[in-house]
């Protein structure tokens, strides 16, 4: 499965990929077996790649790419690791164009495109739903650190202290041996303290979520810098040798909340901004027209395409397996990795639903 970096550099390949005069599939699968631990992508990969390869001309240099597409694609996933649990795949042979990406994260399900600008959108939603977090499981003598990314542990470090006992005394050799343990866990935390903030600022990550047990966790906060506490967006408690898919499981359920509250913020900010005459736009017209200038610091879109309002349908104008909304969807993702813009995925629709779905902070205004 590719790792957080590989993903990022293909959406970076495909969102810039220009096909010329040739059509792009994009395709993508849900591998997650049924109730009888089957897969059952065959027949819509057969039955819909067929279909919509038989509407080109049966000879031309489109229907060549896309007949060599098409027995790519099907020798394709017959290799499939059976571990992923999704596919996204970009084909187009008249190009000499390849990607394909077996996924840990799920993707909700089949979807196949035949269009002239590959359809990147549920690409990078996958990419920012499953953003990287740190999580530290911490005690007085160990702490497990994961990075987990894209529904998997990307990270695992384990850090040992000093182990302490506890010993019977009383006066000031109590006072004295009390100051030494107190020493240790200071020691301790600074070097968990120290591995967070170099992790933190090598993949850089601004989640942060803590399950440390009590004598540890003030200690910890205590020698964090502020940059790094201003990170932390839950304590939680997790048995310190959880296995990691347990570790996974709870701490993407948490996020998954945490990311309700401040989806909400954020279109608030966005909105109150823009109200302001502040850094920030709203609607398709003005953020592509941001785009444009160069002015995006922070694009802000909804999870569901098809809601974006504002979209000009042309009369008689053929849009091959994308509807506007996701035309526009995939312009705008195109443009923002091409700018190197922060995308912001809003779950909730109705969040963007009076600003016409879409939005952008900006970085200057003209």
């Amino acid at each position: 499965m590719p790792q957080l970096d590989q993903l990022t550099a293909a959406l970076d390949r495909v969102a810039a990929f220009d096909p010329g005069p040739f059509p792009v599939v994009s395709l993508y699968l849900n591998l997650q077996p049924d109730q009888q631990g089957r897969n059952r992508f065959d027949a819509f990969l057969r039955k819909e790649l067929t279909e919509r390869v038989r509407t080109y001309a049966a000879s031309g240099p489109e229907r060549e790419s896309l007949d060599t597409d098409a027995a790519k694609i099907e020798a394709y996933v017959r290799d499939i690791p059976g571990s992923a649990n999704g596919l996204a795949l970009f084909a187009c042979s008249g190009a000499d164009f390849f990607e394909a990406f077996p996924l840990d994260p799920p993707i909700d399900r089949h979807r196949l495109y035949i269009s002239d600008q590959a359809h990147v959108y549920p690409l990078a939603r996958v990419l920012e739903q499953y953003a990287p977090y740190l999580v530290v499981l911490a005690d007085t003598h160990v702490a497990r650190i994961f990075v987990f990314a894209l529904n998997t542990v990307q990270r695992e470090e384990r850090i040992e202290g000093t182990k302490t006992r506890r010993h019977k005394m009383g006066g000031w050799s109590q006072k004295r041996y009390q100051r030494h343990i107190e020493n240790f866990h200071v020691q301790h935390a600074k070097e968990v303290v120290d591995h967070v903030a170099r992790i933190v600022r090598d993949e850089r990550i601004d989640r942060i979520i803590l399950s440390c047990d009590e004598v540890i966790l003030p200690v910890l906060r205590e020698q964090m810098a502020k940059d790094v506490a201003e990170r932390v967006v839950d304590v939680m408690h997790i048995e310190m040798l959880a296995p990691e898919r347990e570790v996974l499981d709870a701490t993407i359920d948490a996020l998954r909340e945490k990311d309700a509250v401040s989806d909400r913020e954020r279109v608030e900010q966005l909105i109150g901004a823009y109200r302001g005459s502040g850094l920030a736009v709203v609607g398709v017209e003005a953020t592509c027209k941001a785009f444009e200038l160069g002015q995006v610091d922070e694009l802000v879109i909804t999870a569901r395409p098809e809601t974006i309002g504002g979209m000009k349908h042309g009369a008689g104008e053929q849009q091959p397996d994308r509807s506007a909304e996701e035309r526009a969807a995939d312009e705008l993702i195109a443009q923002a990795r091409n700018t190197s813009a922060k995308i912001r995925v809003i779950e909730d629709p109705s969040l963007l639903a009076p600003v016409g779905g879409v939005g952008a902070f900006l970085r200057f205004k003209l």
